[in-house]
């Protein structure tokens, strides 16, 4: 058997090659990687609940079931979307998070819908759509003093 030549510059040809593909394939494995968590339905389709008409069934019709409910029961439905990102041997990161919590009152009709999102690694309120009371257009202390003397003595209506 005879050995064939190979040149010098062949084989340094072959040793830049593989030290090229190494780095690629090191620097690749280094890329930050995302996955995505959950479901939170779009502004479009937020539009669609009706605040104060809406009920638990047709909202759930509408955005679909969510696997998060409320920890106080059937008061409220939580869509919930986080997106995770990986790098190298990094433990993951949340990089951004968006919950919709919509709420509901005693007779099981939406009372309020709000959009939270993840900022600065807090969680914050994007929007907020609340079902007005009387008691909206007087401020804190209004209510508060408004209602001594109101008070009988088992605590219902007033004395008479």
């Amino acid at each position: 058997m005879s050995s064939i030549p190979i040149s010098r510059a062949t084989l340094r040809k072959a040793a830049r090659l593989t030290s090229a593909l190494a780095l690629t394939v090191g620097l690749g494995a280094c890329q930050a990687q995302y996955r995505n968590h959950g479901y939170v339905p779009s502004a479009e389709e937020l539009s669609q609940i009706a605040v104060g008409v809406d009920t638990r069934a047709s909202v759930e019709e509408a955005l679909g079931s969510t696997g998060a409910g409320s920890v106080a029961g059937d008061r409220g439905i939580y869509y919930v979307r986080s997106r995770v990102r990986s790098f190298a041997i990094r433990e993951p990161e949340v990089v951004d998070r968006r919950v919709v919590a919509i709420s509901f009152n005693d007779a099981g009709v939406v009372s309020n819908v709000e959009s939270f999102g993840l900022e600065r690694g807090r969680m914050v309120p994007l929007t907020r759509r609340v079902t007005s009371s009387p008691s909206d257009d007087k401020p804190f202390l209004n209510q508060l003093l408004g209602n001594l003397g109101r008070i009988g003595p088992s605590g219902l209506g007033s004395p008479e």
